[in-house]
C-alpha cells in the first residue's frame, strides 16, 4: 500500500512543472507494520502483486482465489467448538481491523462469527476444530477471555481447503489465555490467516502457532499490549517439507506502560524447495514506559535446497524502557553437538534426530498441555521419519 499523491503543479500558463511532477508522482512505500493501511472494505485494497513489502516473500499466485472478492464462499470448512458456551463473545470488530485483502474478504463474507467465551477457569482446553472439505471458505473467530479467567483454546486445522481466516482475541483485565493455532492440513491446502489480539491491564496472552501441514500457510499474528502490566508471549514452530511454504509475520505493539513481551519462533526445513518466512515487528510506543521486550527467530536447515527468510524489526518511541532487543539465526546442524553425541556411541542418524527434537522442544514445552505436547512431539518424529524414508 502506498500513500496518496497530489496532482502535479502547473504554472500560470497551464504547463506542468517537470520537477514538481517528479516529486509528487513518487510514492512512499509503507516501511513499518504500524503504518499499514486498514479497512473493512475489500475494494479499498489493491490486489497483491508480490512487490508489496508485506507480500514480497509470499508466492501470491498460489493465493489467487483468496484475492477474489467476487468468488462466492463455499462450505469448504466446517467449524466445531467443544465445549460450547451459552454466553456470546464481544461483537466482531472490537479489536479486529483487516490489514490485507484476504482478511477484508473474510470479514465481508463471514458476518456470523464463531464465538468462544472463556469465563472462570478451564482445566481442559477448549477445542475449535476447523476441518477442510475442499473448495474455498472463509471464517471469523472471536475469542474473549473475561476478566480474571484462565483457559487454553486450541484451533486445530485439518483436511484441505483454500481458506481465509480471521481470529479476533480479546483478553480482559487479569485474564490468562493461551491460544494455540495448529496447522495439520493436507499437502494441497492453502491458508491465509490474520490473528489480532488486544491484552488489557495485568492480563496475559500466550499465542502459539504450530505449522506442519499445508502447501502454503501464512499466519499473521498481531498483538497489542494495551493495558498497564500486560504480558504477551508469541511463540511459533514450523516444520517445512519439500514444496511447502510456511510463513508468519508477527507484530507486537507495546502500548501500555510496564508491559513485557517475548517472541520466539523456530523452524526446521527439509527437502528441496522447502521454504519458511518469518517477519517480526516490535513497536514500543511513546507511552510504553518500563517495557521489557525481546524477539528471536531460529531456523535449522536440514537439507540443501531449503530456504529460510528471517527479518526482525524493532521500533522504539520512548527511551524509558527496561530493555529491548532482537536476534535471528539460520544454519545447519551444530557439528559439535553431533560429535558429542556420536562420541558417546549414538549413531549419526539418531544423533541428528535428537538434535532436531531438542531444537523444537523448547516451543512445544511452552504450550503447557501435556497431551498436546505429546502429540506434537510425535508429529515431529513423523516428519523426521518421512525424511529418512525419502
Amino acid at each position: 500500500m502506498t500513500t496518496a499523491t497530489e496532482a502535479p503543479s502547473h504554472d500560470e500558463k497551464g504547463h506542468i512543472d517537470p520537477a514538481a511532477a517528479v516529486v509528487t508522482a513518487a510514492t512512499v512505500p509503507v516501511q513499518t507494520r504500524s503504518e499499514r493501511f486498514r479497512s473493512f472494505d475489500p475494494e479499498a485494497f489493491e490486489r497483491p502483486t508480490g512487490r508489496e513489502v508485506n507480500w514480497k516473500h509470499t508466492p501470491v499466485a498460489r493465493l489467487a482465489r483468496l484475492f477474489d472478492a467476487a468468488d462466492p464462499q463455499t462450505d469448504g470448512v466446517t467449524v466445531t467448538v467443544s465445549p460450547t458456551t451459552d454466553a456470546a463473545a464481544s461483537a466482531r470488530g472490537d479489536v479486529f481491523r483487516p490489514e490485507d485483502l484476504p482478511s477484508a474478504i473474510a470479514w465481508a463474507q463471514s458476518p456470523e462469527a464463531v464465538s468462544v467465551v472463556v469465563d472462570g477457569e478451564h482445566e481442559v482446553p477448549i477445542r475449535v476444530d476447523l476441518v477442510g472439505t475442499g473448495g474455498r471458505a472463509t471464517a471469523h473467530v472471536v475469542i474473549e477471555a473475561r476478566p480474571h479467567s484462565r483457559a487454553t483454546v486450541l484451533l486445530d486445522h485439518t483436511g484441505t481447503a483454500e481458506f481465509a481466516e480471521n481470529v479476533e482475541i480479546v483478553v480482559r483485565d487479569g485474564a490468562d489465555l493461551t491460544v494455540v493455532a495448529l496447522h495439520r492440513w493436507a499437502d494441497d491446502a492453502v491458508h491465509a490467516a490474520s490473528h489480532q489480539a488486544r491484552v488489557d491491564r495485568d492480563a496475559h496472552l500466550r499465542h502459539i502457532v504450530v505449522s506442519f501441514g499445508g502447501g502454503l500457510v501464512r499466519v499473521n499474528p498481531s498483538v497489542e499490549l494495551a493495558g498497564a502490566g500486560a504480558v504477551g508471549e508469541l511463540y511459533g514452530l514450523a516444520f517445512a517439507d519439500a514444496g511447502q511454504h510456511l510463513e508468519s509475520q508477527v507484530y507486537l505493539h507495546h502500548k501500555g506502560g510496564h508491559t513485557s513481551g517475548d517472541v520466539l519462533y523456530k523452524a526446521a526445513l527439509q527437502g528441496d524447495t522447502a521454504r519458511t518466512v518469518w517477519v517480526g515487528d516490535v513497536l514500543i510506543g511513546p507511552d510504553a514506559v518500563g517495557t521489557d521486550s525481546y524477539e528471536a527467530n531460529r531456523n535449522l536447515v536440514l537439507t540443501s535446497g531449503a530456504r529460510a527468510d528471517s527479518i526482525p524489526n524493532l521500533e522504539i518511541e520512548t527511551g524509558d524502557i527496561v530493555g529491548a532487543g532482537h536476534a535471528s539465526a539460520t544454519g545447519r546442524f551444530d557439528e559439535e553437538q553431533l560429535f558429542y553425541l556420536q562420541a558417546r556411541g549414538i549413531p549419526e542418524a539418531e544423533a541428528r534426530r535428537l538434535v532436531v527434537i531438542g531444537f523444537l522442544a523448547e516451543i512445544v514445552q511452552k504450550i503447557g498441555v501435556p497431551d498436546l505436547e505429546e502429540q506434537l512431539t510425535a508429529a515431529i518424529e513423523a516428519e523426521l521419519a518421512g525424511e529418512d524414508a525419502r
